[in-house]
């Protein structure tokens, strides 16, 4: 038990056990935020959000 410890502990193979967690991790959410129509639509109009703002101004009040 203590021999995985101290083979996680050298840095060249932490490096590889961190791509190996992390690298299916990035590919799963990348998979999920591409593949359903209905949020690839809806992530698409989050683009035009800065031009919203200017439509939603309250006017100010007249004394």
């Amino acid at each position: 038990m203590y021999d995985i410890f101290m083979w996680f502990t050298d840095l060249g193979n932490s490096k590889i056990a961190a791509l190996l967690i992390f690298f299916p991790i990035f590919v799963g959410i990348i998979l999920y935020v591409y593949t359903n129509k209905k949020r690839s639509k809806r992530l698409e109009s989050y683009k035009y959000i800065p031009f919203d703002d200017d439509q939603d101004e309250v006017p100010s009040k007249k004394n």
